[in-house]
């Protein structure tokens, strides 16, 4: 099996492959040191925790490698209104009222019995929310099943530094690395399947299943197999990325990634322990590149430690991920912009779709055809919730936000909202990566507010429910409050890998 190049996305294949397959399949690994890779400072969501425990890797020793830092969520502002503030918090409500009703139809029946001078907002009946505003974190643990616990994590990390871990993991596990470029691949006359890569230095490389993780370039599913792109930049306008790291402000760490909306697009920021990855997402479309460089620069906490670097993307993704024996894992196969911090969780997912569906030699069509429709759905779907952020706003103080307000959307996507807007329920199924907890939040921060509530709720006593609602928001706010200092946390943290 070969690994056809590193960073991020390479070196999580490599590992992950090598600690899952016998010992008789051998996994190498080929990148140049010459090419470089797009990862800045990255932010993820709590499936990664998944990934990392199936490595068999220790968080601590991740976090002290990584100059890691923990995220309860992350923060919105201006996405509805210049102004407005939200948290897309982990983990669910502090507790539920009623084993069928969920909890946010009793908020809203709630806010029918209140003035609503200090009614709590929807982010106050979450623990993490009232963590992250704190600065504070310590991980749930053995506590999920109690308010105190109703939380998870995810992780902020600086991307070189993580592939340069997961490269030592690997190698100790028995990856071998190829260093060179590779300038032709060879295919099967009668199959069409590649059957080796030819390096700058004569040298062949050949296996029987090749994992494409060569990000932009897409070199064996775009380049070589000429797999279709699908364009969805009519949804999702923006094409181009400014990244600059900045020193670390005075005062704490926050524990949540923030994404500030600008006139033509958004900032985002991402706490590490020894830097703030910063970075200006826009359209040029609607943009210049030198108006984004000017309005990032002028929007950053700390001093600036490089010159922005320039991303060019295009939103969309492959056709097929898996196309004959090549599998597309990363931003060869795709890319959504990093609003809702999924493009580590792609890689996770492609890779943990691929274990469940290996192929033999034969590379079984079934398997790849089952393999190429749940990555579609899983794209299609998180696209929709991105969509959403830019789709369900009140701004129309620039050409930007007029455009993406008024765009015809997917018809999947119109169906959450309608369905959503009418009574609160949410048409998505199970295996959504993006469940109640996340669309409740973006919808009720981005005032997209339901008519009325579940019926079974809507003749109970909205007096009943605003004085609920006010003791789970109390009960949330002295279990945030009550946890460790971020910064310290990860300080003792840190030790401990140490020791």
């Amino acid at each position: 099996m070969l690994v056809v190049g590193g960073g991020s996305s390479g070196w999580m294949a490599a590992t992950m492959l090598r600690t899952v397959l016998a010992k008789d399949i051998s996994v190498t690994l080929v990148e140049s040191e010459a090419i470089g890779i797009v990862g800045v400072g990255e932010a993820t969501i709590p499936p990664m925790q998944q990934f990392q425990r199936f490595l068999g890797i220790d968080e601590a020793d991740f976090i002290a490698a990584t100059q890691g830092t923990f995220k309860l969520g992350i923060e919105f502002h201006n996405w509805v209104r210049e102004g407005d503030a939200y948290l897309h918090q982990f983990g669910p409500v502090g507790r539920e009222m009623d084993a069928l009703v969920r909890l946010h139809h009793w908020w809203q029946l709630g806010r029918l019995a209140d003035d609503g001078t200090d009614y709590p907002e929807w982010q106050d009946l979450h623990v993490a929310f009232h963590a992250a505003k704190a600065n504070r974190f310590a991980p749930a643990g053995p506590r999920s099943g109690e308010l105190a616990g109703r939380y998870t994590h995810a992780y902020h990390f600086d991307a070189q530094r993580y592939a340069a871990f997961l490269r030592r993991i690997a190698e100790l596990r028995g990856v071998r690395r190829v260093e060179g470029r590779i300038i032709s691949v060879n295919r099967a006359s009668e199959s069409g399947f590649v059957s080796a890569v030819q390096m700058e230095d004569g040298r062949s490389l050949e296996a029987d299943l090749f994992i494409d993780c060569s990000g932009f370039a897409s070199l064996l599913v775009g380049k070589e197999l000429a797999e279709p792109f699908t364009d969805w930049s009519h949804w999702i306008p923006s094409d181009r990325a400014l990244a600059v790291p900045t020193s670390r402000p005075a005062g704490g760490i926050r524990p949540y990634t923030q994404g500030i909306a600008h006139s033509t697009g958004w900032q985002w920021r991402i706490p590490l322990q020894h830097r703030t990855g910063n970075g200006h997402v826009f359209a040029s479309a609607f943009c210049s590149e030198d108006e984004a460089a000017a309005r990032l620069m002028a929007n950053l906490e700390g001093e600036a430690l490089a010159e922005p670097r320039l991303v060019k993307f295009t939103t969309g993704r492959r056709a097929r991920a898996w196309v004959g024996n090549v599998v597309a894992v990363g931003l060869s196969s795709g890319f959504l912009e990093p609003l809702e911090s999924t493009s580590i969780h792609f890689v996770q997912s492609t890779l943990e779709r691929l274990v469940e569906l290996f192929p033999t030699r034969a590379m079984d069509p079934a398997l790849r055809d089952q393999f190429n429709a749940r990555t579609a759905k899983e794209w299609e779907q998180v696209r929709d919730f991105i969509i959403a952020h830019y789709h369900l706003t009140e701004r129309d103080d620039s050409e930007f936000w007029r455009y993406t307000r008024n765009m015809a959307i997917p018809d999947s996507l119109a169906e959450i909202i309608e369905t959503w807007r009418v009574r609160g329920h949410l048409a998505i199924d199970g295996g959504h990566l993006f469940q109640l907890g996340s669309w409740a939040a973006l919808m009720i921060g981005q005032r997209c507010i339901p008519h009325g509530v579940h019926a079974l709720a809507d003749r109970a006593d909205p007096a009943y429910a605003a004085r609920e609602v006010r003791k789970i928001a109390a009960e949330c706010r002295a279990s945030g409050e009550r946890l460790p200092d971020h910064a310290e946390f990860i300080s003792r943290f840190a030790q401990a890998a140490d020791s």
